[in-house]
């Protein structure tokens, strides 16, 4: 089969999906929406996907771009004469396939494009609807991605869940000593955050809840990862509460160096205020750390209390502090929630298993029992 895979930029988990497909029996096509500025991924693509050079991929999409980009991808189409094309997110590489007509489209959702981008304004409702209408099979990562779908008339029956997951073998419990030791953190207590420094991640509000857990715990420290837009409003907090002799700011971290950082945190923190199943998330657990993370349902449907972590309310900064100090002592509970996270993983979060789930999206896709769009009121 013929496949092409439409995405908004190119990040780590487009190269874990482009490099799964290689390898399966599809003849794989590239094709990138936009580029956004960051590096997210430096990793070359798999020698076995063929990129398509077209009018987009090269800058930011702006609206007065729409018309051409959407010439041009049909000429894509024409060209590359695809079985099916895998695009997402929902509003921006699959409303443009939608927009083209195109049949069978497997849109993939990327979480908050169903969970938050959706509702946003009119405007991005309709796009949501309109391209939902022209979904052969929905691919989600979490339950609260389907009953989303579904509130907006999308068959059920259509949508194919699995978590991303990880890579259990690169992903694994371990020690970190000599990272630990070059930053005079050995006797500390070590958190990690690396989701990136966006309103909607919740990065501020971990950074000012931990400012006020280090004024009660002198051990503690924090492995700061990421970057973005709050970035003058992170420093601004570190530096008002003298706290960067306490913080190690990584920035971008390539994937090889990643797990040196888990294996060095005694527990993973996450106060987003919208996920589906976090490909972090999952990292932090396969590499045996108990976690501590908003309790918003994609959360919610990994971590039950006391067991792999510990959930505080989203969007509360009193309720992460009294979180934060109660975890602090519970130095028997932490190892046991190790134990349970890395259970876990292996157990739910396993990329090489759940990739499976994907081509069977494809089939489900191609099966010609029924109408490839879907019939929403």
């Amino acid at each position: 089969m013929r496949v092409l895979y439409f995405t908004r930029d190119y990040t780590p988990h487009d190269y874990r999906f482009l490099s799964a497909l290689a390898g399966s029996q599809h003849q794989v096509f590239w094709l990138r929406l936009e580029r956004r500025g960051l590096q997210l991924e430096d990793r070359p693509l798999p020698p076995e996907v063929q990129q398509i050079s077209w009018r987009g991929g090269q800058s930011i999409v702006r609206l007065q771009d729409s018309a051409a980009l959407f010439a041009d991808f049909k000429r894509v189409l024409r060209v590359v004469k695809p079985d099916l094309v895998h695009a997402g997110p929902i509003q921006t590489s699959a409303f443009l396939t939608a927009a083209a007509g195109f049949q069978p489209l497997v849109s993939m959702s990327w979480g908050s494009d169903m969970l938050k981008d959706a509702d946003g304004s009119v405007w991005m409702r309709w796009k949501t609807l309109f391209t939902l209408k022209r979904t052969s099979v929905l691919i989600g990562d979490c339950q609260a991605v389907s009953q989303k779908a579904v509130s907006f008339g999308f068959p059920k029956e259509r949508v194919v869940l699995f978590p991303w997951g990880v890579d259990l073998q690169q992903f694994s419990p371990g020690r970190a000593d000599e990272f630990l030791q070059r930053l005079g953190w050995q006797d500390q207590f070590v958190l990690l955050s690396l989701r990136s420094w966006e309103p909607i991640y919740g990065v501020d509000l971990l950074v000012r809840a931990f400012a006020r857990a280090a004024q009660q715990i002198p051990q503690l420290r924090l492995l700061l990862l990421g970057g973005g837009s709050q970035s003058a409003l992170i420093h601004q907090i570190l530096a008002k509460n003298d706290l960067l002799d306490r913080v190690y700011l990584a920035g971008q971290v390539s994937q090889n160096e990643l797990v040196k950082f888990y294996r060095a945190a005694d527990l993973y923190v996450s106060a987003s205020h919208s996920d589906g199943s976090s490909v972090s998330l999952m990292e932090a657990l396969a590499c045996g750390k108990p976690v501590l993370v908003s309790d918003i349902p994609g959360n919610c449907e990994w971590i039950t209390p006391g067991r792999e972590g510990w959930l505080f309310q989203d969007g509360n900064e009193d309720a992460l502090l009294e979180s934060l100090l109660r975890v602090y002592d519970q130095t028997e509970a932490l190892k046991e929630a190790g134990l349970a996270a890395r259970a876990l993983a292996e157990k739910r979060a396993n990329w090489t298993e759940n990739f499976k789930e994907l081509l069977k999206a494809y089939q489900l896709a191609c099966d010609k029992t029924y109408d490839k769009a879907v019939r929403i009121n």
